[in-house]
């Protein structure tokens, strides 16, 4: 590709070198990845600016380097061989840049993006299996895993950078997908990773504390979301969940169609529940009575949203309705374990924040039969916000009848510090009397399994569809639903 087409996609604010004639072999923002004939693009990370490492990217063979300010040795390396463009953010630069090095695959899409605390994974993968179920095919990008129709391939973040976006939108367009269901975290929108991206329509779930550790208030947390809303063009939809109280904020600025969906209030699209058990969700959604195999009141939510995403895209409306009724919640999600003597309910799920994990104890203690328990299993994770370890512990004492506090990926820090500031948020002995603190996860997992009788219900929060324990810097090998099995299978031998 040419850089000039690039050029006149950023419109830079200054070029200093050659730019006619100049070709560019491949687009890089990692120095180390950097090429003969490259183009780097130089962005600030929140951990490593690349600005440190232009030299080398043109030790390396960059011929062209965008960033936000260069000083005149890094000019001067420059001065024969290559082309400084100049900008004003260089994360947005290199967002604008991918789509059109790939040539803009979203646009030959229907991409739609889902935000918000929680229910992101679940209504993206609802979505897909949905519409491969009506006989498209769809890809996925969710923080379990990236799918091009029923090929899948493990995800390592939310949301990817620009650059493997737009590749993995090739590799779904070049494969024949007609849609795309993505989400969209909050650090991609204020890192700008989905600038460029033509979405049709977007999704808000929820809004909850979480990566307070990153945007450091909850304004801005919920600023970021909106981000995603103010990006969408005229012609997309932006359907919010109205009965959060964010959901109007989100819709404030934006110039796509606005929708709302709900379980309490007379909107757009609206269901009910009719019954809730382990086998199901018995719904009225749209005036129609629906069974679903994903249960509680959450989930609930996410099949409303998923159908009101159906209807904007023009989908057969009892086509819709009867395949939702064949649908399952994503990997890690409320997963259930076979107990093979058929006398606990063990359950695992990724709640990892306050919001997620009441919602969680409080579907599963409403599915208990008289006098059976709820036992929790819960950790939370290192290196991240600090601030809901105490609610999350005092949320698990106070909604289960055991809680034991445990691992969760500690990743460099202190597991027994992570428990401590867990067990500060104990504030009276009767909270404290309902726990246990059992540092290792696979031994929580199994002391929670050998304290359940009959017709309890076990559940494992915060790692769900994980497979992996991450400890100082070193990832082990650990997956809650098999240690689960494991721990019940070895409780059925003994007994």
């Amino acid at each position: 590709m040419q850089l000039t087409q690039l050029i006149d996609r950023i419109q830079p604010l200054a070029v200093t070198g050659e730019v006619v004639g100049r070709g560019v072999s491949c687009v890089v923002f990692d120095s180390r990845k950097a090429v003969p004939g490259c183009l780097f693009v130089a962005v600030k990370g929140t951990q490593v600016d690349g600005h440190d490492y232009i030299q080398k990217a043109i030790a390396l063979g960059a011929t062209a380097v965008v960033c936000e300010e260069f000083s005149g040795g890094d000019a001067g390396a420059m001065e024969e061989r290559g082309t400084f463009l100049k900008v004003k953010n260089s994360a947005k630069a290199l967002a604008l840049i991918a789509a059109e090095y790939h040539q803009n695959p979203s646009q030959d899409l229907t991409l739609i993006g889902i935000t918000g605390t929680n229910g992101k994974t679940t209504v993206a993968t609802l979505l897909h299996d949905l519409y491969s179920g009506l006989g498209y095919k769809a890809g996925l990008l969710s923080t379990v895993e990236v799918r091009i129709g029923s090929e899948g391939k493990t995800a390592t973040h939310t949301t990817p950078d620009a650059l493997s976006i737009n590749a993995l939108l090739v590799e779904m367009r070049d494969a024949g997908c007609d849609y795309v269901f993505m989400e969209v975290s909050s650090h991609a929108v204020t890192q700008h990773r989905t600038v460029g991206l033509d979405f049709n329509g977007g999704v808000f779930t929820n809004l909850s504390h979480d990566h307070l550790d990153y945007h450091e208030t909850f304004a801005a947390y919920r600023d970021a979301k909106k981000g995603f809303f103010d990006q969408l063009p005229e012609g997309a939809f932006a359907l919010v969940n109205a009965d959060d109280k964010n959901g109007a904020f989100m819709l404030q600025n934006t110039r796509a169609a606005r929708r709302e969906y709900s379980l309490r209030k007379i909107v757009d699209y609206r269901a009910r529940v009719l019954s809730n058990s382990v086998q199901g969700l018995q719904l009225e959604l749209d005036g129609t009575e629906v069974f679903t195999r994903l249960i509680g009141k959450f989930n609930a939510y996410n099949l409303i949203a998923t159908f009101g995403v159906a209807m904007e895209l023009d989908a057969e409306r009892d086509e819709v309705l009867v395949a939702l009724s064949s649908l399952s919640a994503a990997t890690g999600r409320l997963d259930y374990v076979t107990d093979p003597a058929g006398r606990i309910t063990a359950v695992v799920d990724y709640a990892h924040t306050p919001d997620a994990l009441e919602n969680v104890l409080t579907t599963l203690h409403d599915l208990l039969v008289p006098e059976a328990r709820l036992l929790c299993v819960v950790g939370v994770g290192g290196d991240r916000d600090k601030t809901k370890r105490p609610v999350m512990a005092r949320l698990a004492a106070r909604l289960a009848d055991q809680a034991i506090f445990t691992s969760d990926n500690p990743r460099s820090e202190d597991p027994e510090a992570i428990l401590n500031d867990m067990q500060a948020g104990l504030d009276n002995p009767e909270l404290t009397a309902k726990t246990l603190r059992i540092t290792d996860r696979r031994s929580a997992i199994r002391t929670a399994v050998q304290l359940a009788r009959a017709k309890d219900i076990v559940l494992v929060a915060g790692k769900g569809h994980e497979t992996y324990q991450e400890i100082k810097g070193e990832r082990f090998p650990f997956d809650d639903k098999l240690e689960l099995a494991n721990a019940l299978k070895a409780r059925s031998h003994v007994s």
